[in-house]
């Protein structure tokens, strides 16, 4: 198992992710499965645990640390996120984490995350109102929190004026990263703002939920030209582990065959990439996404006569084509946080921002089909957000059984 140094830590560079947990027919969480899965982990040098309040409505913290009461407390790494990212009307951080602890039968978290800090939650986890970046701060001087961190899919804009009044305070980051998204989401500049402030990075989605590890034989040619025998999945981690700054790789493993292929590939000596892969990876990144083909010059917004930031807007289109609407759940939240500077009503379909594109993209067409086609097949992500709250809810104030 290879493995990270954190802060006199030595972590896993593979984490087991539980928002994909196995589910029984009832959709009930297999909990046989979620044991075998941890024992595999457990005894293969897989001991870190990433967990958040509303997954699987509020059980995954359950059956992940029924799983890990088996073993002793300082044996394993578990992580949980605090979601302010979720539309309430009201935030109470004591009363959350207090029914996270209980419900997680811990008495500290080793890992605490502010659970996806980006450009709508952004005002409540820094709003005196609420206190719950102080309430966090606490509870991390007390011991209950041994390291706080937050998770983000910001734009690298709002990730810097985030870490401009809170950096100091943040001891990791955990983005989402994966040798697509380091151009179609500008990972490569959140990751680079991170390691400019010292802040290690965390890894969730590596293989955009499951969608790297799906490419068929056919599309994975330009890759097997170059190295034949990497499998999706291998290209993918391997090419993360390449990265200085990424200290735990979180995978969503939602079955045991996936558990042991991904600690094979974590303890194989075969993990470094050389050049000339890498620079055939990044190739291929670009030639699998079904968008447009912007290269973020700007040209476009300098001559918008409203200012739009079209290029940002190309961006998310790219994105929710690559992974189709009706599950472009990240991408959709980040469409409809768009700064008024940015909203897609701008757009007079004048044309000068198409007449001044080296590429030559039809952006009036593009815009109009994100607000007549694309937008009404997005996941409602407010909608979502409310009703894993309301569930976690639910059950925090039951018995936690």
């Amino acid at each position: 198992m290879y493995y990270s140094e954190f802060k006199g830590l030595k972590l896993p560079r593979l984490g087991f992710g539980t928002m994909r947990l196995p589910l029984n027919e009832d959709k009930t969480i297999n909990v046989q499965a979620v044991e075998d899965m941890t024992d595999y982990a457990m005894e293969n040098g897989v001991n870190y645990f990433d967990t958040a309040y509303p997954y699987h409505g509020g059980m995954s913290e359950i059956a992940i640390s029924r799983a890990l009461a088996r073993y002793p407390r300082d044996s394993y790494y578990l992580a949980d996120k605090y979601p302010g990212h979720q539309i309430a009307e009201t935030y109470d951080p004591e009363k959350i984490f207090e029914d996270q602890l209980r419900k997680c039968n811990t008495e500290y978290f080793d890992f605490y995350l502010l659970h996806n800090v980006y450009e709508k939650s952004v005002n409540v986890y820094t709003d005196p109102k609420w206190g719950i970046i102080p309430y966090f701060l606490e509870q991390r001087r007390k011991g209950r929190i041994k390291h706080l961190g937050f998770s983000s899919h910001a734009s690298p804009e709002a990730l810097r004026a985030f870490l401009a009044v809170y950096g100091k305070d943040m001891e990791f980051c955990q983005i989402q990263l994966n040798y697509v998204d380091w151009n179609l989401q500008n990972a490569a500049e959140k990751y680079n703002i991170l390691k400019q402030a010292g802040i290690p990075v965390w890894v969730m989605e590596p293989l955009r939920g499951g969608r790297l590890a799906g490419l068929s034989a056919e599309e994975m040619k330009p890759l097997s030209d170059v190295c034949k025998w990497r499998s999706p999945v291998e290209w993918a981690f391997h090419w993360l582990m390449s990265l200085s700054d990424v200290k735990v790789i979180l995978s969503g493993m939602s079955d045991l065959h996936q558990m042991v292929d991904n600690v094979r590939i974590f303890s194989a000596d075969t993990a470094e990439m050389s050049e000339t892969e890498q620079e055939a990876l990044m190739l291929f990144s670009k030639s699998i996404i079904n968008g447009v083909p912007c290269t973020g010059c700007g040209y476009c917004a300098e001559e918008c006569p409203n200012n739009m930031e079209i290029p940002y807007v190309i961006r998310l289109y790219n994105d929710i084509k690559f992974t189709s609407p009706e599950k472009a759940m990240n991408a959709g939240m980040l469409l409809k946080a768009l700064p008024e500077s940015s909203a897609l009503e701008r757009c007079v379909a004048c044309g000068v921002c198409m007449h001044v594109c080296p590429q030559k993209i039809e952006i009036p067409r593009i815009i109009a089909e994100l607000k007549n086609d694309i937008s009404p097949k997005l996941p409602d992500w407010e909608k979502i957000c409310k009703e894993r709250a309301e569930a976690a809810r639910r059950l925090a104030e039951g018995d936690g059984k």
